[in-house]
């Protein structure tokens, strides 16, 4: 296998015009981070790099996963400054940057929380206390501050961490055979091998992953040496840290949602870069299982509050679901890195899912309040926030917003793969010569998609679209051709092999009715009921749409669904909407109780997308609606 097969194209080399996704990422920009750096200053995340905190202070004491939410929020506010230069952000970025550069220690450890609360117990709690994941978002931020401003500054600061850490854990006799509990770090040290070519960060992300789960378990031999039984270990099973055995005999995926999909997203980084193919088999039987057992319909992930992960196979509730922000954003992470080796749509339908519903739900419309958690059906009472307590989510959906380009493009030599469909435009050096491919759409209220080379002369090139899972009906045409192309698919992608000319045109027409979507009867939440997509995008019932509560409409099977594309609705959507049947309150007459059967009544309903609920009066929300018999 080729190291690195296909290689996302940056964000900062697309330009992105598109009326979807434009309007989030300026939200994002001029609200979002503003939100999120005001909360950790007014919860103490950023004074506590002062290291002034004592137990007779006032001042909140300083978390084990305080580092973590800053340097989310520090890798957010420099992949924003890339694409759209700010200087009281600039300058609001160096402040940061400096306040954390002052707590690292002369060694390069760095984490407040170790260094005044719990002093002299590094590494002695990796299963519990999140500082290897700290680190590795500082080690991200690093590299992404470096890239923004080309101050190395911060870079040489988190690599000094980085060295220390690589000095402590390894194979050798006078070092730690450890990983950590919340799996992040491996993400970051290949993202720091990636831009500084230094193999040993590479290493060292390989040796956390092959290391997980081996026997005698770590987690064990550190347990006894705090004086604790690891029996008592709350989630009774190393699942929930995807440790219960070495990583290349795992099939199933298990435990704590967002940690099992940095750890799966890693694995993909160090298959890719060593071309490790039994790695990627292991990689390949995991994904099958999530996709075949554990996957809401929104691309969320993990039902269970109680370890914010995974349970049985097909247990996806609805109102109860857990479906973490985090959790989807690390499925996105996940999905677009198995798209570089494996160039197949089925991971780019998973993250294209992800994005526009489980990630995209977890920010309001105006950027700044968030969900931690996206249920499916909710009473009313589940609303956006402004921050948590345990607020990974925030400055997550700061860091991923920026960089929404980067998942657009992919490229291997001559070769163009399109993942998504948004209008943008991307300046391609070939091996000879270079053209910029544009890419024109209303996507995704509108199925047609055109792509247009701009160039000074013929040019061959071989150009990869992917055909929606979604679609039912597709078609491309070239120019002014009225016959559709006979084109090539290779695992979900269009395939064409030309000599591209300049002017030349390619539309591609993606049919995008309002569907009906059911679940595996296994999913005992959704039996007899029906989902309705449109496009990449599912859709919920909203009380503030419908003239009935929610929880009384039923959708019969042969009722038409019309869209319609409303601009001063929600930043402008295209709704669903129809007759459903209602239950006749008035038939009981004030009692509890009737032995008479319900009397339905025909009612509009109106749909919206999923991503958008919770923008307007509370009330009930539901996407699975229950299927009415036809006639009844």
């Amino acid at each position: 296998m080729d190291k690195l097969r296909w290689t996302p194209i940056s964000f900062t080399k697309v330009t992105l015009s598109d009326a979807f996704w434009v309007p989030r990422i300026d939200a994002n920009r001029q609200h979002g981070l503003e939100a999120v750096y005001q909360q950790l200053k007014r919860t103490g995340r950023l004074d506590a790099y002062a290291l002034d905190w004592t137990p007779a202070s006032n001042q909140p004491q300083p978390h084990v996963f305080w580092d973590s939410d800053v340097a989310k929020w520090l890798e957010g506010a420099c992949y924003s400054l890339m694409n759209h230069p700010d200087p009281v952000l600039r300058s609001r970025v160096e402040d940061v940057v400096d306040r954390i550069l002052s707590a690292q220690a002369e060694d390069g450890y760095l984490n407040p929380h170790f260094t005044v609360v719990e002093p002299g117990k590094r590494w002695t709690n990796l299963r519990d206390k999140h500082e290897l994941y700290c680190a590795g978002h500082l080690i991200e931020a690093g590299v992404a501050h470096h890239r923004a401003t080309g101050d190395s500054r911060f870079l040489r600061g988190m690599q000094r961490y980085a060295d220390l850490i690589g000095r402590e854990f390894g194979p050798g006799e006078d070092q730690r055979q450890g990983y950590p509990g919340h799996e992040e770090i491996e993400l970051a040290l290949v993202k720091l091998y990636r831009h500084t070519g230094l193999e040993h960060y590479l290493e060292l992300a390989c040796f956390f992953i092959e290391e997980r789960g081996r026997s005698p378990h770590y987690f064990d031999l550190e347990a006894r040496q705090r004086g604790e039984d690891p029996k008592v270990y709350w989630p009774k099973t190393y699942a929930y840290t995807q440790s219960h055995r070495p990583v290349r005999q795992q099939r199933e995926v298990v435990g704590h949602a967002v940690r099992a999909m940095y750890l799966y997203a890693a694995m993909a980084d160090c298959a890719l870069e060593t071309g490790d193919r039994a790695l990627l088999g292991t990689l390949r039987s995991l994904w099958g299982d999530l996709t075949a057992h554990k996957l809401y319909l929104t691309g969320g992930i993990g039902p269970s509050r109680r370890n914010e992960g995974f349970t049985a196979r097909y247990d996806l509730p609805n109102q109860n679901a857990y479906a973490e922000t985090c959790a989807a954003i690390g499925l996105v992470f996940w999905a677009h890195r198995m798209l570089q080796v494996d160039l197949d749509s089925r991971y780019a339908d998973v993250m294209e899912r992800a994005l526009y519903n489980g990630m995209l739900s977890g920010v309001s419309l105006t950027g700044d309040r968030f969900f931690y958690v996206n249920p499916l059906a909710s009473g009313g009472d589940h609303h956006r926030q402004a921050f948590f307590t345990c607020s990974c989510c925030p400055p997550n959906i700061n860091r991923v917003l920026p960089t929404i380009g980067e998942y657009i493009y992919s490229r291997k030599g001559d070769e163009i793969a399109v993942h998504l469909f948004a209008q943008s435009s991307v300046e391609i050096v070939l091996s000879e010569g270079s053209l910029v491919l544009c890419q024109e759409t209303d996507y995704p209220w509108d199925g047609v998609v055109c792509f247009h080379f701009e160039m000074d002369q013929p040019r061959a090139l071989t150009l990869k679209i992917r055909k929606p899972g979604w679609c039912q009906q597709s078609h491309i045409y070239l120019n002014q051709d009225s016959e559709p192309m006979d084109c090539q698919i290779e695992r979900g992608y269009w395939t064409i092999r030309r000599t591209w000319q300049p002017g030349d045109l390619l539309r591609l027409q993606l049919a995008m009715a309002a569907t009906r979507v059911y679940a595996h009867p296994r999913v005992s939440s959704d039996v007899g009921r029906t989902a309705l997509m449109r496009g990449p995008l599912v859709y919920c019932l909203e009380a503030v749409d419908q003239g009935v509560p929610v929880h009384t409409l039923s959708l019969p099977r042969s009722t038409p669904l019309d869209s319609q594309f409303e601009p001063g609705l929600l930043g402008g959507v295209v709704m669903i909407q129809g007759t459903a049947k209602a239950v006749d309150e008035d038939a009981w007459g004030g009692n509890l109780y009737q032995t008479c059967p319900p009397i339905l009544r025909d009612v509009p309903f109106r749909a919206v997308p999923y991503f958008a609920w919770d923008n307007r009066a509370p009330g009930e929300m539901q996407v699975w609606i229950p299927e009415a018999v036809d006639g009844e």
